[in-house]
């Protein structure tokens, strides 16, 4: 496991532990009386940032959610096709989803959106969003080309 895969599951981990915080905090607060103001906004921050990291780090690895019932029965040859085809439709699937992010944040690059709260900048969580999906398609547009090619 290299250094930057290291960083981003301890990054992920700690957004996640992050939101378990807050939101322990939140329903405790609200049982005492004493609300925490804004715990919503913090826990959509630290849930898109445990979410996308995880899901880099899972394509990074090979180990997104599979109906392994059906593939496992197949020979081996129909596998690699089956293994094949699913990297490039979820290729297709996450460059759509980059693209319409994309799009969305390019639309409201003028808007200088933010939480109503906390004032959370949410371009730069849209950004972190981006990336994360570009490094999914540049993970899966190396695994197809090099499937391909061996």
């Amino acid at each position: 496991m290299n250094r930057l895969t290291r960083i981003a599951i301890w990054t992920g981990g700690i957004a996640l532990l992050s939101a378990t915080a807050i939101d322990s905090v939140a329903v405790i607060g609200r049982h005492t009386g004493l609300p925490l103001t804004g715990s919503i906004e913090l826990m959509q921050a630290a849930v898109l940032v445990s979410g996308a990291l995880g899901l880099v780090i899972a394509t990074l690895d090979g180990v997104h959610a599979r109906v392994q019932l059906l593939v496992d029965r197949l020979p081996q040859a129909r596998r690699v096709l089956a293994d094949r085809l699913s990297d490039l439709l979820t290729l297709l699937f996450v460059a759509a989803l980059l693209a319409g992010s994309l799009w969305l944040a390019a639309d409201l690059w003028d808007g200088h959106e933010q939480s109503e709260l906390l004032g959370v900048p949410w371009w730069l969580l849209r950004a972190l969003a981006n990336a994360c999906l570009l490094a999914m398609v540049l993970i899966l547009a190396r695994r197809v080309l090099r499937k391909r090619a061996g």
